[in-house]
């Protein structure tokens, strides 16, 4: 996609993804035979249901029929929220990572497979849960510390709301 497609999306799109009280993630422009296919990923503190993706994707469809953004050829408009192992690049996705296993790529080489406890702007601290019976870690990680960052998905994880009931 060119920057200028890309600048020009992204001023069409932005303010309809706030309008929402959601962040974009992530446009991408692609080719799917011979239709094109733009991609929009939305996120937000909460999360985001399916009813405010179909919501925000009539309002996206209906502004890009305004205008020739999208150019005169069809085009697929996918919106939906990232996948539960989307990598953390951003601070506000370690955020909202807060209380879930992640796995980090250390820049030193290595990885490490710890909880989220708490997040500032330099870094994370984190709790490295204990193998065989032996207790958990605390460790501090600087943001500078890490290379890649991913959510690990738990299968028996206790969601927030079972937590607090």
């Amino acid at each position: 996609m060119s920057t200028t497609q890309s600048d020009r999306l992204r001023g069409l799109i932005e303010p309809l993804v706030r309008a929402e009280d959601l962040d974009l993630e992530e446009i991408e422009v692609s080719r799917a035979g011979r239709r094109g296919l733009l991609r929009i990923v939305v996120d937000s503190d909460e999360g985001v249901e399916l009813d405010a993706c179909a919501e925000l994707s009539r309002a996206i469809s209906a502004k890009l029929d305004e205008t020739d953004a999208m150019g005169d050829g069809e085009y697929v408009l996918e919106v939906s929220s990232p996948g539960a192992d989307r990598p953390l690049s951003e601070h506000r996705h370690y955020v909202r990572a807060t209380g879930r296993l992640v796995k980090l790529q250390l820049a030193e080489g290595g990885e490490l497979v710890t909880r989220v406890l708490a997040v500032d702007e330099d870094g994370i601290d984190t709790e490295v849960p204990g193998v065989k019976g032996r207790k958990a870690t605390a460790r501090r990680v600087e943001f500078a510390e890490i290379a890649k960052a991913r959510v690990e998905i738990e299968f028996n994880r206790k969601d927030k709301k079972e937590e607090e009931a």
